[in-house]
């Protein structure tokens, strides 16, 4: 099992961010709470169960044993850690996101 931390590419309001993923819900959990993130900074989105945090934060979190991971050079492996994540959805995201593609496939009648 392992916590993983993508490069911090991401530019917004003047930081760089990265995401942390994990292959369990319960390790990312335990892994943010170890960083002091609230619980209300989880992203349970389509894109995939994550953390979202700056620069200086990955660091702190490949000191406490997070894996760096690139998608630059990790290519595939980023791919699989995405794809693991995406099916840590919580019920309620997923009945979302299924709500979402099922109006797009509605066309309007004329």
């Amino acid at each position: 099992m392992s916590v993983y931390v993508d490069d911090a590419v991401h530019l917004w309001r003047g930081r760089r961010w990265a995401h942390l993923l994990a292959d369990t819900l319960e390790e990312l959990h335990r892994f943010a709470d170890a960083l002091g993130l609230p619980r209300r900074a989880f992203q349970d989105k389509s894109s995939g169960a994550h953390y979202d945090i700056d620069a200086a934060l990955r660091e702190r979190a490949l000191a406490l044993g997070a894996v760096a991971i690139s998608r630059h050079t990790d290519r595939e492996r980023v791919r699989a850690i995405i794809r693991n994540a995406k099916r840590q959805l919580s019920g309620a995201a997923r009945a979302d996101e299924h709500e979402i593609s099922a109006c797009a496939a509605v066309e309007p009648s004329s």
